[in-house]
């Protein structure tokens, strides 16, 4: 079987920035262990597929190890390519995830806008060897979303600072976690780091700001919200709260596209 395959910078106006996404547009599912084995393939913290039902497309993320419940970037990415090079004429792509349920993405003006869920994070007590796995003592730990877990540091400078044991993350309880703290030119900044799932650090996570949002917008007390996520990559996203959802706004640029060739019946390896 031959599929096409594109790869996107997402949350980034220019190439090799942001964060590169696969994706990978679908008649029908493949079996789940092929769709892994492409994921871990490419080698890039997100693959998505997606299949077209109707009028809203069914989409599903990969990282090189598990399938995930959400991602923003390679969503981005994806609708990046129905846009521009499957030619969508309508200005809004209607998603859906048996995991987490309808999301959408408009085209304003140069931008994509994610429209996701909120969710709240919870305080909870320091994570037993997290801070010196990160390298810095939090002033606050919180979880979300079930398998995130999120520091809040300092400074920016302090977050562009760390340089995490990644041996000692990935033996942490959670498979995501997240530093933040106020930004230099931003109202807030952010990096990620998940070995346990296949990502050493993500440049730029969607996802995690959907927890992010409605944090930030508390403690500044304003809805519309512009971060950074300072990996040596570097994103930007533009941020809404709006009741219990997000907008996350970015740019996305198309850096290639192919063929990849699989036997969709049964395990490449088998």
């Amino acid at each position: 079987m031959t599929l096409k395959i594109f790869q996107v910078d997402a949350f980034t106006s220019k190439p090799f920035g942001g964060n590169p996404a696969a994706v990978v547009p679908l008649e029908g599912w493949l079996a789940d262990d092929v769709m892994l084995q492409i994921a871990a393939e490419n080698n890039l913290s997100e693959t998505a597929f997606f299949v077209k039902d109707g009028d809203r497309y069914h989409i599903r993320w990969f990282t090189p190890t598990v399938e995930v419940n959400l991602c923003g970037h390679a969503t981005l990415a994806t609708a990046h390519v129905i846009f521009n090079e499957l030619e969508l004429e309508n200005d809004v792509i209607q998603f859906h995830s048996d995991r987490s349920g309808e999301l959408s993405v408009a085209r304003e003006g140069d931008k994509l806008v994610l429209d996701f869920p909120a969710y709240p994070m919870t305080e909870i007590e320091a994570v037993p060897g997290l801070a010196e796995a990160i390298g810095a003592e939090p002033k606050q730990t919180w979880e979300a979303q079930g398998n995130m877990v999120f520091l809040l540091l300092d400074s920016e400078e302090q977050i562009r600072g760390l340089d995490p044991d990644m041996s000692m993350v990935a033996k942490m309880p959670y498979d995501e976690v997240i530093v933040t703290a106020t930004g230099d030119s931003s109202d807030f900044a952010s990096r990620m780091f998940a070995p346990r799932i296949g990502i050493p650090e993500d440049p730029v996570t969607g996802a995690i700001h959907c927890s992010l949002i409605p944090y930030w917008a508390g403690e500044l007390g304003k809805a519309e919200l512009f971060a950074r996520q300072v990996s040596p990559r570097g994103g930007e996203l533009f941020c809404e709260l709006v009741g219990d959802r997000v907008r996350i706004g970015g740019n996305a640029v198309l850096y290639l596209k192919g063929e990849i060739y699989v036997n969709a019946g049964k395990s490449i390896a088998a």
